[in-house]
């Protein structure tokens, strides 16, 4: 059979991606964490306003973010000024700031009644779910840059992650910081990340008389 009258092969599926906007979400501008900061503090939510904060210093992922332990965070009456946690995807720590802003709402929330009991920093609602889930996460994420007015399909979780971290690439220009930051183990992974282009390492190269 002549191979211009085979019959067309089509998918049975449409493609996982139709319709959506992919690849590296935005970053927070600081404009947008204190629009979404007022808005939280205004609803009086305890614990999205001190997961928002926290999200934001600590620049976990996702999953690692949602699995905090109280004791992570919170030792001798106090909350940490920095502290140290394992990563789940390099199995690496990683060192972050806890800043006072952060800490008093931190601090507010582990006194509310629903986290009496749990070992966890942000229990879940049903009794099988020690803590929180990534997708539970995701959620509260869209729902904080869509009350702002934002394109909740170009911001995720990892804005949460990169927003701190972009700001201080920005200032600074200095990737070797950012990499000990995220907890990279690699250069490339965080020049990817930041989405380093020619033109940003020639500005800074630029900016530097010898």
């Amino acid at each position: 059979m002549p191979a211009s009258n085979l019959p067309a092969i089509r998918a049975c599926r449409p493609a996982w991606n139709k319709g959506r906007l992919v690849g590296q979400k935005r970053p927070l501008l600081p404009k947008h964490v204190w629009a979404i900061r007022v808005r939280l503090e205004l609803a009086d939510r305890v614990r999205d306003l001190a997961l928002f904060n926290l999200a934001i210093d600590s620049k976990l992922r996702g999953c690692d973010l949602v699995r905090l332990r109280v004791a992570d965070v919170y030792a001798a009456g106090q909350v940490k000024e920095r502290t140290s946690v394992l990563q789940s995807k390099t199995r690496q720590p990683v060192r972050f700031e806890i800043t006072d802003g952060t800490r008093k709402s931190l601090l507010a929330w582990l006194e509310d009644p629903e986290l009496v009991g749990s070992e966890f920093l942000w229990p879940g609602r049903f009794h099988e779910r020690l803590h929180i889930s990534t997708r539970q996460y995701a959620r509260l994420v869209r729902g904080w840059v869509t009350s702002i007015g934002l394109e909740p399909s170009s911001y995720g979780t990892h804005s949460m992650r990169r927003t701190k971290v972009a700001q201080i690439y920005r200032k600074t220009g200095n990737l070797r910081a950012v990499q000990l930051l995220l907890g990279h183990t690699k250069m490339d992974s965080t020049v990817r990340y930041l989405g380093v282009e020619l033109e940003d390492a020639l500005a800074i190269s630029e900016a530097v008389e010898i």
